[in-house]
């Protein structure tokens, strides 16, 4: 199975750190970001598919460098990134396997959740939160599978907690039968392949107990003091 790291933007939140580094490879821990992302998912993806733009050719220098997948490919987002729909499109001619596994570049999951949403046909990993106006919310049907995703609804919206949205899926290429358009903030959102794969067919709300963000100087001055072994390998 194809793994699909999106990691295609400009870091802007995260400066002075991706001044002259992408965000990938920001330290966490002794490693890049990116060396963790491809730990998580040893044994579960068979390749490896890196879709980059922001300094592109140091993540091309790194993906010749490691040693945790062999079988990989480096995708440029042109002519430039527009939004993480944007992003899985240009991966289209590169995606081998019938279904893949697609994850967010500044995000860290635990292997023994990726391992679960690698399982289903086409899954969601979810994790619950009470704030439900900074995420986007995973809305379920009448049979617990997704509806819909609604972003950032206004507290109060569904009782809380509500399952939130990662930014890791489980697709098959399906997917590329929807045509995207252009979101009020004038990106393709990989949100709306959800949305249409839902009305299509079962989508699984697959929670994870650890997510760990890092989207902000915040975020990374905070990871630097949890257990990652710990964290993200101890199933």
């Amino acid at each position: 199975m194809d793994a699909v790291i999106l990691a295609g933007g400009r870091g802007t939140r995260l400066r002075p750190l991706t001044d002259s580094i992408p965000k990938p490879l920001i330290d966490v821990r002794g490693k890049p970001l990116l060396e963790w992302s491809l730990m998580t998912l040893r044994g579960v993806a068979d390749r490896v598919i890196v879709v980059a733009s922001y300094l592109q050719e140091q993540v091309r220098a790194f993906m010749a460098s490691q040693r945790v997948f062999a079988d990989y490919v480096v995708i440029e987002q042109l002519p430039k990134p527009l939004g993480t729909g944007h992003a899985l499109m240009c991966c289209k001619e590169a995606i081998a396997s019938d279904d893949f596994l697609v994850l967010n570049g500044d995000d860290l999951y635990p292997t023994g959740a990726i391992r679960a949403l690698a399982a289903v046909n086409a899954g969601v990993l979810t994790v619950e939160r009470e704030d439900q106006s900074r995420w986007g919310v995973v809305v379920l049907d009448e049979r617990g599978g997704v509806a819909r995703l609604h972003e950032k609804p206004a507290d109060g919206t569904y009782p809380p907690p509500v399952l939130v949205n990662t930014g890791a899926y489980k697709f098959t290429r399906e997917v590329f039968n929807c045509t995207l358009n252009l979101s009020p903030r004038g990106e393709y959102e990989i949100t709306d392949y959800v949305t249409w794969l839902a009305e299509r067919t079962h989508v699984l709300p697959i929670r994870t107990p650890v997510w760990i963000t890092v989207g902000t100087p915040e975020d990374h001055a905070a990871v630097q003091r949890l257990d990652f072994e710990r964290l993200l390998f101890d199933e």
